[in-house]
């Protein structure tokens, strides 16, 4: 019996960024004949992948990076897919010292974006991913992307009714709507409304949950995990969210969203992906204000605060959900 091609895949984060990268994991395990496929990222995102039946195996960096070389030289792979291509990946793919393929972040193009409106990159990030795979003849099948539950997850709430998934996160206060934009829109609907975000939302939330005079609201920021947080948006029946990893969660369960873009615009490529139900809310600025939305050209806590809250209520009851 022949030996499989034994390929890493290397994606230290974030959850957006890996979850970008499953139609690349699907369809190499699905082309790439007589394949082992495995994959690297942070301990902290394992969640992510966990139940993913197209990897073969993964590897978590925490922070022994000595370590982690020391364990990957020993599975003597083949392959190298670096979809990250940061000093550390480069690293990494020195010391294996084997074949490999790298993503290209285009971050020339991105700064000619951000700074004079230029844009020369119009590929979706997933779709950039798959061009480094050219090479190895594996394209992509547009099937969208892939999360996987456990399927004992639960949360304590009834997803049978018909209810909202708000996330209110995001990594910058430049990408998230205010507490005042997001209790307007509450107000004007009579459904339950869950919120979803970090630890560092629930305060945020608990305000807006003050605020309100809709009374079904819940907040559960901080109080449950990535695939928690995921089983309540693929049972939910609309998705409203920042610019954050939550919209690529709405994205692979294809729920009808609503995502709110300030500094970061969907030209940069991370826009909702192959979800046929879904519309972007951007503010009035024409271009991004920058790569990840950590600083604002326009407000400083955030552009996206400028978007009329009545703007977002009309597109929620715009939608047949």
């Amino acid at each position: 019996m022949n030996r499989k091609t034994k390929i890493l895949i290397i994606r230290f984060s974030s959850i957006g960024d890996i979850i970008l990268t499953t139609p690349a994991i699907r369809c190499i395990k699905l082309q790439y004949k007589n394949v082992e496929l495995h994959y690297l990222t942070k301990y902290k995102y394992k969640d992510i992948l966990l139940h993913n039946p197209y990897l073969d195996s993964c590897h978590y960096f925490d922070n022994n990076f000595s370590e982690v070389i020391k364990n990957l030289k020993q599975e003597k792979y083949d392959i190298i897919i670096d979809l990250h291509n940061n000093m550390r990946s480069k690293m990494l793919r020195l010391a294996l010292a084997t074949k490999n393929y790298v993503y290209n972040k285009e971050n020339f193009k991105k700064f000619l974006l951000i700074n004079f409106g230029l844009n020369f990159s119009k590929l979706h990030t997933v779709d950039r991913y798959f061009l480094p795979l050219k090479d190895l003849q594996i394209k992509n099948d547009n099937n969208g992307l892939d999360i996987f539950i456990d399927d004992n997850c639960n949360v304590d709430f009834n997803t049978s009714q018909k209810y909202i998934s708000w996330c209110i996160g995001g990594s910058f206060e430049n990408k998230k709507l205010s507490d005042e934009q997001i209790v307007y829109v509450c107000n004007k609907l009579n459904l339950p409304i869950v919120f979803i975000g970090g630890p560092n939302e629930y305060d945020l939330a608990e305000k807006i949950i003050t605020k309100s005079s809709n009374n079904k609201l819940y907040n559960f920021c901080g109080k449950i995990n990535f695939s928690e947080s995921s089983f309540l948006v693929k049972k939910s029946n609309l998705l409203l969210t920042n610019d954050t990893s939550i919209l690529h969660v709405g994205s692979a369960f294809k729920i009808p969203t609503i995502s709110f873009w300030g500094c970061t615009k969907p030209e940069l490529g991370f826009s909702s992906y192959l979800n046929p139900i879904s519309h972007e809310i951007c503010s009035e600025n024409t271009r991004p204000c920058s790569k990840h939305g950590k600083n604002c050209k326009v407000l400083t806590n955030g552009c996206v605060k400028n978007i009329k809250p009545e703007i977002i209520y009309k597109k929620v009851i715009e939608i047949e959900f």
